[in-house]
């Protein structure tokens, strides 16, 4: 079954959609999706509400959680009756598909600086990806925090047990937005054409690379390439804002959120580094109207989760 596209989607449509679904629906609307990432561990940008909240207000139209401990379930500012239902709130409260970061950590991994040991509820192991599962994650994004070790070759592991395990009803987003204290995976050599060709032929839905100016070296013209990559091999691609720059001058945001757009990007991620855990919400906004205008955005923001 063909969806609408996502543009014109209300929180009626997410409820409803499996992971198959979700990516129709974000094909459709050619390169005009807004995906916020959030810190759901740190105090919210106002304690009166969630920062999910905050984002879905700005105009994204997609959620990720970020320091999400499936083994001790908690969002800062969603009040759960019980651990095991805290996703579920907060996808009522927002009416947008609610997503996991799950961090691939590789043991062997040739560290540049001094990692943090994070706990195995944040890591990308079967346990963790079954326990996601149950939560009611809508889509699962395999990538690495700063100083965590994560590497593109763990990242390709991961997406096969993710794709084994889910099949087709969760959408599975993986890539590195920076070198997660990797040596050799930094800058300009992050990400290049055979790890985004591995990462589709291991399951990727969704191509991560980081966005056009956020890491050295990484041109328009670079992601451009990228991105076609990832589109011949039958996958959808991403760019990413994971460099702080979430809290950058509104026209350093509106510059980026327009080249990401030329090279391609099915959907435009911006990160958790600018205020408590949340990109400044008014970068959100300013992203959003720069690659779909007003209109998408503002019906984003305003359209009620009783749709």
């Amino acid at each position: 079954m063909k969806m609408k596209r996502l543009l014109n989607c209300t929180a009626s449509d997410f409820a409803n959609m499996n992971g198959t679904q979700l990516r129709q629906a974000i094909e459709a609307s050619e390169g005009r999706v807004m995906l916020s990432e959030v810190i759901c561990s740190t105090r919210p940008y106002f304690p009166e509400l969630s920062n999910a909240e905050f984002a879905a207000a700005f105009g994204a139209d997609m959620i990720l959680l970020n320091v999400f401990n499936v083994d001790d379930p908690k969002i800062e500012g969603i009040p759960s009756d019980h651990p095991q239902h805290v996703i579920k709130n907060l996808k009522k409260l927002v009416g947008r598909p609610v997503g996991i970061n799950l961090e691939p950590v590789d043991p062997e991994a040739d560290n540049a600086e001094v990692l943090e040991e994070i706990p195995k509820g944040r890591t990308a192991n079967r346990e963790s990806l079954e326990k996601a599962k149950q939560l009611g994650a809508d889509f699962i994004c395999l990538t690495g925090n700063p100083k965590t070790g994560v590497t593109n070759s763990a990242i390709i592991e991961s997406v096969k047990l993710t794709k084994e395990i889910f099949q087709d009803d969760i959408l599975i987003i993986a890539g590195k937005m920076h070198g997660a204290g990797v040596k050799n995976e930094a800058g300009s050599g992050l990400v290049n054409a055979e790890v985004a060709t591995d990462l589709v032929q291991a399951g990727a839905d969704v191509v991560l690379l980081p966005g056009a100016g956020t890491v050295p070296g990484t041109t328009l013209e670079k992601v451009e390439q990228l991105v076609q990559m990832a589109h011949e091999q039958g996958a959808l691609a991403l760019t990413a804002i994971g460099t702080s720059q979430e809290g950058a001058a509104k026209e350093t945001v509106q510059q980026m959120a327009l080249m990401n757009k030329m090279a391609g990007a099915d959907i435009h991620h911006i990160g958790d580094a600018g205020e408590h855990g949340i990109a400044v919400p008014e970068n959100i906004m300013d992203y959003s109207i720069a690659i779909r205008g007003k209109r998408h955005t503002y019906v984003r923001m305003a359209a009620s989760v009783n749709r």
